[in-house]
């Protein structure tokens, strides 16, 4: 049986009057706001207050796009008491810097991933959330999926019996530009596949990882890693992430997760729900993307408002991190790497 996720609890410092809608401040302005303003419309318990960015042209045009104020600093973002929690939404390398910044300033916090370059920055952070006495919440948002969710009850359930094997499978090209302006596919996307892996089946023992160059010609960062994972439970775990092709096969795993075990499986597919249009790095809009984005922010939210239990904690992000870590060890090495 999987693993339930750890839980923590922290009671808020800066919680809204009943009624009154969370205010919301971005620090960061760049392609991910885009999702998370358009989520944050679709909330009746928060609202945009406003948003920093590292350029000022991005905060004016992303400010005058979302009808929300813009602050001349992250200082000045986190000091105004109109803001109950702050998205920070920057690059992994400022990540732990804007995240002290709003914790300490008793704003509940939810962070993109990949979280931080190393554990002890996580681990950071974590120290931080409680010493504060405020929310940090990771942005582990593909496992915010009504199908995950039921799977993850059945697997929890034992309705599934012993875990056999897990698959998390990533699949969709992106252009060499977009790309250059991502952490690769193990920091990038290999940590969806992980997190998510966590949430379904539990903790990794050890991990076996290969990557590869097959699409990209200008780059150093590769274009698709897979990994081999022994779970606690005794079964093994494929973890795909690839930039490099789409799947045009007649059942693509564009963005694919399944869960076999000795009594029943189940699946889970993007391909279920296309739009025809350009999303913002994709070539279509998958539309559970977009989805995701909307229920992870509507449940922290609800976090913020209730005082309830995140459905992922800073204590999974250390393990994620953990095993992204023993990942890079393994393609460095060439050699299987157990995970403490």
């Amino acid at each position: 049986m999987a693993t339930v996720m750890s839980t923590a609890s922290a009671t808020a410092t800066s919680t809204p009057q009943p009624g009154e809608p969370v205010g919301i401040g971005f620090i960061g302005a760049g392609e991910i706001s885009i999702l998370h303003n358009k989520a944050l419309k679709s909330i009746p318990g928060a609202r945009l207050v406003g948003l920093w960015n590292r350029t000022p042209e991005r905060a004016l045009q992303r400010a005058a796009e979302y009808g929300c104020r813009r602050y001349e600093t992250p200082e000045e973002l986190v000091a105004d008491p109109a803001i109950g929690a702050v998205f920070v939404l920057t690059d992994l390398d400022t990540h732990l810097q804007y995240v002290r910044l709003a914790l300490e300033a008793g704003k509940n916090v939810l962070i993109e991933k990949p979280l931080g370059a190393t554990v002890a920055e996580i681990e950071q952070m974590k120290a931080t959330a409680e010493r504060c006495g405020v929310i940090c919440v990771p942005g582990h948002n593909m496992i915010h999926e009504a199908s995950l969710a039921r799977a993850h009850d059945l697997i929890q359930a034992g309705e599934l019996g012993k875990i056999v094997s897990c698959y998390v499978m990533y699949n969709i090209q992106h252009s060499e530009e977009r790309a250059s302006t991502l952490p690769g596919m193990v920091r990038h996307i290999l940590t969806h596949n992980i997190y998510t892996m966590l949430y379904l089946v539990g903790r990794p023992v050890r991990v076996t990882a290969l990557k590869a160059m097959r699409h990209y010609e200008n780059l150093s960062k590769e274009d698709l890693a897979m990994c081999i994972v022994e779970l606690e439970n005794g079964g093994l775990a494929h973890l795909c992430a690839s930039f490099a092709a789409d799947d045009l096969s007649a059942d693509p795993w564009t963005f694919m997760v399944k869960v076999i075990g000795t009594a029943g499986a189940t699946r889970y597919t993007y391909q279920d729900w296309v739009e025809a249009k350009r999303g913002i790095s994709h070539s279509r809009v998958y539309t559970a993307y977009q989805a995701t984005i909307a229920n992870e922010d509507r449940y922290f939210v609800d976090v913020c408002l209730k005082g309830g239990k995140p459905l992922s904690t800073l204590e999974d992000a250390i393990v994620a991190q953990k095993m992204v870590e023993a990942v890079e060890k393994s393609l460095a090495e060439g050699v299987t790497v157990s995970i403490v």
